[in-house]
């Protein structure tokens, strides 16, 4: 896998009703997420999304970049059933995963993401900015 740009590197496959996680191969860096990131699934019922950071992951050396991202990849395919589609952009240090709507995924999912890769840092906003205190 590249080091540097984009990496799309998992999206998923209707295989007679089974859906499987399969990799791909790099995406044009011209495209922008929105474009690719599914917003409802294939009954039109909306999906969810989150972003983690991995901050530097982009300036390790080549072998290190390659064992947190299959890291990253087999904690994806081990949720595959709601793992929908997920974009690493090496450039930006990000990654972008899409899931089924299921309670508490999003945070299960990243904290198993970031048992495996302990620098990975789940985006979220200010809970106090919802419950009226900033």
């Amino acid at each position: 896998m590249p080091a540097a740009g984009y990496a799309r590197f998992m999206s998923v496959l209707q295989n007679n009703d089974a859906r499987a996680l399969r990799n791909s191969l790099p995406f044009e860096p011209c495209e922008p997420l929105w474009k690719r990131a599914p917003a409802r699934d294939e009954t039109g019922r909306p999906l969810s999304d989150f972003l983690m950071i991995i901050p530097r992951l982009s300036r390790q050396p080549s072998d290190i970049i390659s064992r947190k991202l299959g890291a990253i990849q087999r904690v994806l395919e081990r949720y595959g059933k709601v793992v929908v589609f997920a974009d690493m952009n090496l450039k930006l240090n990000t990654l972008w995963v899409t899931v089924r709507p299921v309670p508490g995924i999003t945070l299960e999912l990243a904290a198993v993401i970031k048992m495996n890769v302990p620098e990975a840092l789940l985006v979220a906003p200010d809970q106090r900015a919802y419950m009226g205190r900033r």
